[in-house]
């Protein structure tokens, strides 16, 4: 980009140190030892087509502060719609009231670990067009003219078009003396294409890899972040082609994994599973704890020795990249799993001293004004080799097996550890080379023998950002935006299954 962004200015001239001043003063003289002030907006635009035709259009927007106390060690938490002083002062006060109700049920002193002050600083994500300065008729012109495109192809019956996208602004200040503003913009397109037998009265879809990015505006519009043209253009022929493919022979196989697919196999397997809160037992309703428990730290083999998964709060266009979390940490970058070995965790500020660890790695996020803030997911990624491994050298290692391209559905258990993938395009190896589709593919395994299982990562050139806008956790559940690289990978004898004989389903 030619030039950095600036937050807008009509979020600048909101009274932020005005409402900050009032409701971190009002918690203090309340007895307070800590607080912090979060003014969230978060705008959101939905946009959904049905065969060129507009079926949804919404625009939603949510604004309101936050006030977090600590009063004898517990937690205190009040919020409001209203940016007004007095009113931030009675959030804060109010939020003291609550801590002292919550007091006689802590059993865990709060203690924060240290951070420096950042003082009146800001943040913008990389993007060069803002999508909310897209007129919606503009959106709307560009999902009908790609879907257009799709309808027009021999073999396709119906298209599905979707657009999401969010602006989300914030400022945050404590009584240590941080206070940071910060706006970040993503998207999520897709299209969805569905082929019909009438006759067998069966039908197959697929749908195109683009993944969400921290992009604007210019990550839709022509091809020049994202090949369109290309991806439209060859999606019918194969969806023709997997209507006619062959089921999958279940068993053991070797696959090569595309990032189209294994960035969701890294979230729910890796990602979930190195959430300290998870591992200790305090998140455990919402989709169960990990297996990970803080005794294999250091010791537990994940993988093979060419896994190398990294946390990242800072990697460009990440969809969980930030300047700062939302209690006022700057942004990092470190080990999950190291030559194979579990070596860290994903923290906040609380859960680091409880580790043993002197700071937090800024995993702290709310989806709204109206949430506390919670432990959540950065951008967890597989690094790719070190040399340049392209995914045809990883496909030339195998003398039977399949390539798998695109996420679709998945299951995992409460510990994050046994699960099942499925995905959009699986395509017959045969010494060495591409062999036309099978269909009807999943394959199952452990989280340490799937990944004890990678023989090979492919290099840098093979490296993609997958991801997803809707990443749940927590009660009342909060949902964040999250993204996860890894390069293409060649994975050893995973098991295999025939999803149409597994459902008792048939052709």
């Amino acid at each position: 980009m030619t030039a950095r962004r600036r937050v807008d200015a009509d979020f600048l001239a909101l009274p932020r140190h005005q409402l900050a001043d009032a409701a971190l003063s009002a918690a203090t003289s309340a007895g307070a030892s800590y607080a912090d002030l979060r003014i969230q907006r978060i705008t959101t635009e939905v946009l959904q087509l049905r065969d060129g035709e507009l079926e949804t259009s919404v625009v939603s927007r949510e604004i309101g502060l936050a006030v977090r106390v600590i009063l004898d060690g517990t937690w205190g938490f009040a919020s409001h719609a209203e940016l007004d002083p007095v009113v931030a002062a009675e959030t804060a006060r109010r939020a003291v009231r609550v801590a002292a109700i919550l007091a006689p049920l802590n059993a865990e002193r709060i203690e924060l670990a240290p951070e420096p002050v950042y003082s009146d600083v800001s943040w913008v994500s990389d993007y060069l067009v803002d999508p909310f300065d897209v007129p919606s008729v503009d959106k709307i012109g560009a999902l009908v003219e790609y879907s257009g495109r799709l309808l027009a192809a021999d073999g396709i019956d119906h298209v599905s078009a979707g657009l999401q996208a969010v602006k989300e602004q914030a400022f945050y200040a404590d009584t240590f003396g941080s206070s940071i503003t910060q706006q970040r913009v993503r998207l999520q397109p897709s299209f969805d294409a569905v082929a019909v037998d009438a006759v067998a009265g069966t039908f197959e879809t697929m749908r195109t890899l683009a993944p969400p990015m921290a992009r604007g505006w210019e990550f839709v519009a022509g091809d020049e972040v994202w090949d369109w043209s290309a991806e439209l253009a060859e999606l019918p022929s194969l969806l023709a082609e997997k209507t006619k493919a062959p089921t999958v022979v279940a068993g053991p196989t070797d696959l090569v994994i595309d990032p189209s697919n294994l960035w969701l196999t890294i979230h729910e397997s890796i990602g979930h599973a190195t959430e300290y809160d998870r591992a200790i037992g305090y998140e455990a309703a919402y989709a169960g704890t990990s297996f990970a428990t803080p005794d294999k730290l250091g010791v537990m083999q994940y993988g093979s020795s060419v896994m190398n998964v990294t946390a990242d709060r800072t990697v460009e266009y990440g969809l969980a990249t930030i300047g700062f979390d939302d209690e006022g940490v700057r942004a990092q970058k470190w080990d999950l799993v190291r030559d194979g070995v579990f070596v860290g965790y994903q923290l906040d500020r609380v859960f680091a001293p409880r580790l043993g660890q002197a700071r937090s790695n800024g995993c702290s996020y709310a989806d709204s004004p109206h949430h506390v803030p919670i432990q959540r997911m950065a951008n967890v990624s597989l690094q790719p080799a070190v040399e340049d491994v392209s995914t045809d050298d990883l496909i030339a290692k195998v003398e039977d097996g399949i390539y798998v391209v695109g996420d679709k559905s998945w299951s995992i258990d409460m510990q994050r550890y046994n699960f099942q993938f499925t995905g959009q395009r699986f395509f017959r190896i045969r010494e060495g080379r591409l062999d036309g589709q099978v269909r009807d593919v999943a394959y199952q395994a452990t989280t340490t023998d799937f990944w004890g299982a990678m023989e090979a990562v492919g290099g840098p050139s093979t490296w993609r950002l997958g991801g997803a806008f809707n990443c749940g956790k927590a009660q009342p559940g909060q949902v964040a935006a999250v993204s996860h690289g890894c390069p293409s990978a060649l994975f050893r004898g995973i098991s295999v299954l025939n999803t149409r004989d597994e459902s008792g389903g048939s052709r």
